[in-house]
């Protein structure tokens, strides 16, 4: 009986380990290494330069408290814009304290421009808490805010906005959008002229 044991535990250790070996270790070092050779920037996180230093990533939002610069959407992912602790607040609409937060939000945004509509993504989470993109309109109702603090022509930054447009994947996948990192990059790029 132990022999029979034996027999038939050799092949299921043997295996495993081979198992181990093949879909632990070598079909990941494959993939990476497939990866860095045709995507190497986005392999490596899509990471964007500026003098020679990492300022973010095109695919992780990060929150942006300046006036002089696009705000991104709110972030419920731990302290805000926290990589590892990405999730949405799990929050309902029936729940006190969102609806304070989003009452907080819209105030502070009425204020900068009053009378005009707040774009819902300025005062929504998404459910990773790291979006990295807001609707064009979101990115229009900012245009005469970072224009007054920056003394640019709104026609300057409006101009901006809609040259950083990314439309939907073959014209319907997805919906537009602008990349809050790579939009305030090319701000920064436009020197302040007076009005």
């Amino acid at each position: 009986m132990n022999k029979d044991i034996i027999t038939s535990l050799r092949p299921a250790l043997v295996m495993t380990i081979l198992f181990a070996i093949l879909l632990g270790l070598a079909y990941p070092m494959a993939l990476t290494g497939i990866g860095q050779m045709l995507f190497p920037a986005q392999a490596n996180g899509s990471l964007i330069e500026q003098d020679g230093k990492v300022v973010g990533s095109a695919l992780i939002g990060q929150g942006f408290a300046s006036d002089r610069y696009f705000s991104s959407r709110p972030s419920a992912a731990g302290d805000g814009y926290d990589g590892l602790a990405s999730s949405g607040s799990n929050l309902g609409p029936t729940s006190a304290a969102l609806v304070d937060r989003v009452k907080a939000d819209s105030e502070t945004l009425a204020k900068a421009n009053p009378g005009k509509p707040i774009p819902v993504d300025l005062v929504t989470a998404s459910g990773s808490g790291l979006d990295p993109d807001i609707s064009p309109e979101a990115a229009y109702y900012q245009v005469e805010r970072i224009a007054r603090v920056r003394g640019i022509e709104a026609a300057k930054v409006r101009a901006l906005v809609e040259a950083g447009i990314q439309q939907p994947l073959f014209g319907i996948l997805g919906e537009p959008r602008v990349n809050v990192l790579e939009i305030n990059r090319r701000l920064d790029q436009i020197g302040a002229t007076k009005r």
